[in-house]
């Protein structure tokens, strides 16, 4: 259909239920400007955004359609015409993307959404929860998190660029393959999470919970490590050009890990069993040894 038609069909059904574009917009997660778009018939919302629009707005969604009255009745709703109600409704898609970017977002409850392919970068979040949500191959870039819980998520493969989380819960999350690049996490919650193949470039962690993570294949890059207790295996790590503060292998046993750094010195290992190699790599950085035994093999 015409695009200026079905622009002032939104038009008439927004009015209608006394919302302003803004307030229209934000309830769809796009911008102020991209709704003023579709009412001047500059351009039209995809079949997804569509479905949620109807719903929105309380119309159906053959509304929209070319044989749809454009009549607000008297009770404030769009007319309808009963051979298109007659009609099998349109299923909405069972699968959901959605487009958080550019977003304030404080005590949002968005915990079981599954499928957050696309991005959401350049946002602030506090307080919000996303437990068991799916987050696998996602991208992050510029955000600020604060004090969320993302407890029990799949983050495997994504990625987190220049980003700050600070206090936020991340206990029992799949990270596998994921990487943090430029971003820093304080005090966050990691408890028995899975770190294998995850790869941290530049920035920092610090004061993070870690008991019960899982240490194989991670990488560390130019990175600062402060005020941090490594626990259980860590294996096939490494740790190139990275800056400890104290740091803690505590009861760890450490197999086939590199380490490449400047001094060694402020780790303090307890109760911990090393191979031959990793030993020689903590020697040959003057690291204390004397909470380490050598394992025979």
């Amino acid at each position: 259909m015409e695009t200026k038609r079905m622009g002032n069909k939104i038009a008439e059904a927004r009015k209608s239920k006394n919302l302003s574009q803004a307030q229209l917009a934000e309830q769809l997660f796009i911008s102020a400007q991209a709704v003023g778009k579709w009412e001047r018939g500059e351009s039209i919302p995809d079949f997804i955004t569509m479905n949620r629009l109807a719903g929105i707005l309380g119309v159906d969604l053959n509304y929209f359609s070319d044989d749809f009255g454009t009549g607000i009745n008297e009770t404030g709703t769009p007319g309808p015409v009963a051979e298109i109600l007659n009609q099998p409704a349109v299923k909405t898609p069972k699968k959901t993307t959605w487009d958080m970017s550019r977003g304030n977002w404080s005590g949002a409850d968005f915990s079981g959404l599954k499928n957050l392919h696309e991005k959401f970068s350049e946002s602030n979040m506090q307080n919000c929860r996303f437990i068991g949500s799916g987050f696998s191959g996602l991208i992050l870039k510029g955000n600020y998190i604060e004090n969320c819980d993302f407890s029990g998520s799949d983050f495997s493969n994504s990625q987190f660029q220049k980003s700050f989380l600070t206090g936020n819960n991340l206990n029992n999350c799949l990270l596998t393959g994921a990487e943090f690049t430029a971003s820093y996490l304080t005090g966050c919650n990691f408890s028995d999470a899975d770190f294998s193949g995850v790869v941290v470039k530049s920035g920092g962690i610090e004061k993070c919970k870690t008991g019960g993570t899982v240490w194989n294949g991670v990488s560390f890059t130019g990175s600062q490590l402060t005020d941090i207790v490594l626990e259980g295996t860590v294996e096939d790590c490494s740790f190139d050009n990275c800056a400890f503060l104290r740091v803690t292998f505590s009861n760890a046993t450490l197999r086939n890990t590199f380490f490449k750094c400047k001094s060694l010195k402020k780790i303090k290992f307890v109760n911990c069993l090393a191979d031959r190699m990793t030993y020689e790599f903590l020697k040959n950085g003057k690291a204390d040894l004397r909470g380490i035994n050598l394992i025979l093999e």
